[in-house]
């Protein structure tokens, strides 16, 4: 009987325990330092971008411009601050400001709770993935093209008094009515996303047992969908708002003589070529969104963002 072969097991070498395999052992081993490795970059840079342009913008509001030369002097003066805070005009312009971007808000909310509740739980599940895209498809076009579109839209003669006219109403024409319509159309997907998320969230199981207890679709909306769907709801009011209240080309575009605190802000960089009050008037939306946040941040919305 013929004796069988032998079979030489091949000997494969060590690695070389170089500092790269190091280095790479190491970072499978821990997962946090490697998550911490691979966002410092975009951290840096967002740091870099963000941060520092705000600390600047900070420092810039305590200078002054010369009145003779025009000139920016980096000499430590509240007087910026004073007047902004002090000032009727700045007074004014702030309430109407803040007004604006609440009434959008509410806007935007009242339209976009319905919305996003059929998309969550009415739809299928293909229907629902063409509402998703027809509610992100006006993201795809130019900010301008919009306002520009509704600027026609509500012009004297325009569609929309073609559309009311029979009934004895007539356009709005160029001022807040129309800035506040432009500005709820151009951040209505900020507010319907977060709410449609945040529907989602909510256990059909619920709503079908609130049904089977006998509770009308009313009172299980207000009971039981609207406490658990509150934070997501102060998650899309935070963009709508916050957008809405630095906002400057629409009410340039459809707002007639009105003004807003982005419109100061432009006019004094720009025509008045003073940017210590243009970064003093800054300020003040800033300030407005921190006490927003800070409130948001105890409701969980920012859970939902």
């Amino acid at each position: 009987m013929a004796s069988s072969p032998s079979i030489e097991r091949a000997v494969v070498p060590r690695p070389r325990e170089t500092t790269a395999r190091k280095i790479s052992v190491f970072l499978s081993q821990h997962a946090r330092v490697r998550l911490a490795f691979l966002l410092s970059a975009p951290l840096f840079w967002l740091g870099l971008v963000y941060i520092v342009a705000l600390v600047s913008l900070l420092i810039t509001a305590f200078w002054s411009v010369d009145s003779f030369t025009g000139e920016v002097s980096t000499q430590f003066t509240l007087d910026n601050v004073i007047t902004v805070v002090t000032g009727s005009l700045y007074q004014a312009v702030t309430l109407r400001t803040v007004g604006v971007a609440l009434l959008v808000t509410i806007v935007d909310i009242v339209i976009a709770l319905p919305i996003a509740f059929f998309m969550a739980k009415v739809a299928g599940p293909r229907l629902q993935r063409i509402l998703v895209i027809a509610v992100l498809m006006p993201l795809w076009a130019s900010y301008l093209v919009k306002a520009y579109a509704w600027r026609s839209v509500l012009s004297q003669g325009g569609i929309f008094e073609w559309l009311v006219r029979p009934f004895g109403g007539e356009s709005p024409g160029y001022g807040l009515p129309a800035t506040i319509i432009t500005l709820a159309y151009l951040w209505l997907p900020y507010v319907i996303l977060p709410i449609y998320a945040g529907l989602e969230r909510v256990p059909n199981s619920l709503l079908e047992a609130s049904s089977d207890l006998g509770a009308k679709t009313g009172r299980t909306l207000r009971t039981i969908v609207l406490p658990m769907l509150w934070p997501a709801i102060i998650a899309g009011s935070i963009f709508s708002f916050s957008l809405s209240l630095g906002d400057y080309i629409t009410v340039n575009i459809v707002g007639g003589a009105n003004q807003l605190l982005g419109n100061l802000v432009y006019t004094n960089v720009g025509a008045a070529n003073n940017l210590p009050l243009a970064a003093a008037i800054a300020l003040i939306p800033i300030g407005i969104m921190i006490v927003y946040l800070t409130a948001a941040r105890r409701t969980g919305a920012l859970e939902n963002l």
